[in-house]
């Protein structure tokens, strides 16, 4: 104990040394001088640096948002390289970031591709390969990389400044430079799927959303989901030939009805097992506003695949159209008809000939997608889709939160549908309260919700105890923030909230959306496919300013889609 009291304090004196030496932010940690006639070496010294620094929060700013050690585990490694979770690089700097094989980390945003091998002190940028003092470390199941590193293997500034335990990187570049190239194609980054083969069915939007879906999980996890337990074990009144659209897929999935595999489910044979628990759970699905090439470009460079509509004047593979090219297997419709037809966007090539289409059209270019009717159409499956299709890029949707199912341990919901409709009060701001009765004496750790238009703004309340309507008015703020995209995000709460077996407890969303005058999605019976909604599960409430509040399965014959989520108690 003696000497565990003589290391702290030298931990400490060394400390204010420390500050004192590095207040020069630019000074290099490698530049250590001895004080006072000592010399202390660098495997002492930097581990008694790190330490300090680790003790206190760490504060980031990446091109300009802010993050602390709250926010992501970075902490600052025993050779003075702050070290971010790879998890987080994705977000915090706007680029692709995937494990291959568990074993190597490719990071891709402007002409850059960055790759950092497991457990070596080294960095290859653009085929250069560096030595750097240290390399991709795997701690706990978690992948980190030294933050100076990448930022300067990516072209950014860095700093860090040891008074303020804060570092800066930053790109330089305007928000208009564009982060990804000219053409990408995920076949070539191992992210595209296997092809898949609908036959005479109607459920190319279940093929299109689950080839989306296992195409966001890859290169990391590989996965083949059953169309078949989409297009049946859904909660709408519909068959296989019906068709459908990305709202159903994203109600199955939301609801945690599947995704189930394909080897559990197999496709074609006319029934499903309803027994089946899903083997994913899908919490965040972003939806990109129509004609937004750039958005799409980026979420397909980020994140996967991404489900989208065209037109399609062929009825299968074998067919013919004046809208088809079979020999470069490019299709362009310009025309009046709706989309009848869903594939999933898995890159693009701007310089792609307009001459490699049947039709005269104004420039180059053209998506890269990936169909369901089986190796035979197009090029294996896939083919070229022109920008300048009537169509293609209207509606988007791409999943870009995809959890193991151990993540919550129950569901609190009465939307199986999910968004059918919307309503508002002619405002783009309003409140939502869903009301639950707790199924056991748990935590409620998040709420889940639709985000109807871009920077989406709200927060989360939380009643703990409700008797009726009054008691709204007590309700505890949980979380708040911006989205930026509209899509179905789940929020978690700053703190959990215990609630007590069989009390029924409401979570309430507070929302402002630009431009809205219904922001708050509902599920309703709007034709006959939703002709089976049950409202009978639901209690929901609305608000215009949080004090007045009107029940929407009487007054308005819907059910709110808001969520929770709820954890065991440890």
């Amino acid at each position: 104990m003696r000497y565990s009291g003589r290391y702290a304090i030298l931990t400490a004196f060394l400390a204010g040394a420390l500050i004192l030496k590095f207040n020069n932010i630019d000074q290099a940690y490698e530049e250590v001088e001895p004080f006072r006639g000592a010399s202390i070496q660098t495997e002492i010294w930097n581990p008694l640096i790190a330490d300090s620094v680790n003790q206190k929060e760490i504060s980031l700013l990446v091109d300009a948002k802010s993050y602390t050690s709250r926010d992501m585990n970075v902490f600052m490694d025993d050779n003075l390289n702050l070290m971010i979770p790879v998890k987080a690089l994705r977000d915090s700097f706007d680029c692709s970031a995937h494990i291959y094989h568990g074993t190597e980390l490719l990071v891709e945003k402007y002409a850059n591709e960055v790759t950092f091998p497991l457990n070596k002190d080294e960095v290859t940028v653009n085929s250069e390969k560096e030595e750097v003092s240290s390399g991709m470390r795997q701690i706990d199941g978690e992948y980190y990389v030294p933050l100076e590193t990448l930022s300067d293997s990516l072209g950014y500034t860095y700093s860090w400044n040891m008074e303020e335990n804060s570092a800066v990187t930053a790109s330089g570049k305007s928000s208009d430079v564009t982060i990804v190239p000219a053409s990408y194609d995920l076949r070539d980054k191992l992210r595209a799927p296997g092809v898949k083969d609908q036959g005479n069915h109607g459920t190319c939007w279940a093929f299109a959303s689950l080839t989306a879906l296992e195409s966001s999980l890859l290169p990391e996890e590989s996965y083949d989901f059953s169309p078949d337990h989409m297009s049946i074990q859904n909660s709408f009144a519909l068959n296989q030939d019906y068709g459908g659209d990305y709202t159903m897929s994203l109600a199955y999935l939301l609801a945690w009805q599947g995704p189930v595999l394909e080897e559990d489910d197999p496709y074609g044979d006319d029934k499903s097992d309803d027994s089946l628990m899903p083997v994913k759970h899908v919490q965040e699905v972003q939806i990109i506003g129509s004609k937004d090439f750039q958005k799409i470009k980026e979420a397909v460079f980020k994140y996967g695949g991404v489900q989208t509509s065209i037109y399609s004047a062929l009825k299968s593979s074998q067919s013919h159209s004046e809208f088809y090219n079979s020999k470069t297997k490019a299709y362009c419709y310009m025309g009046q008809d709706k989309p009848n037809h869903d594939v999933v966007i898995i890159g693009w090539d701007d310089n792609y000939s307009k001459d490699n289409f049947p039709v005269d059209l104004e420039g180059d270019g053209a998506f890269i997608c990936q169909n369901s009717w089986g190796d035979d159409f197009g090029d294996n499956g896939i083919f070229y889709v022109s920008y300048y299709d009537t169509n293609i890029g209207i509606h988007n949707v791409v999943y870009t939160g995809i959890e193991d199912v151990d993540n919550y341990d129950d569901i609190y919901q009465s939307d199986l549908c999910g968004w059918v409709g919307q309503l508002g009060f002619n405002s783009g701001h309003i409140f939502g309260a869903n009301v639950f009765s707790a199924q056991k004496t748990e935590d409620i750790s998040a709420a889940g919700f639709y985000a109807l238009g871009t920077d989406t703004e709200y927060r989360v309340y939380m009643v703990s105890d409700f008797a009726d309507t009054a008691s709204l008015a007590e309700r505890q703020p949980v979380a708040e923030g911006k989205f930026g995209s509209a899509g179905y995000y789940t929020v978690a709460f700053d703190t959990p909230v215990t609630v007590k077996e069989g009390e029924r407890f409401a979570v309430v969303v507070e929302l402002t959306t630009p431009d809205s005058v219904h922001p708050l999605a509902i599920e309703y019976a709007a034709d006959e496919t939703t002709e089976n909604v049950d409202l009978s599960d639901g209690e929901g409430y609305i608000s215009a300013q949080g004090n007045s509040w009107e029940n929407v399965e009487s007054g308005q014959n819907c059910n709110l889609c808001i969520k929770a989520y709820g954890r065991n108690q440890q």
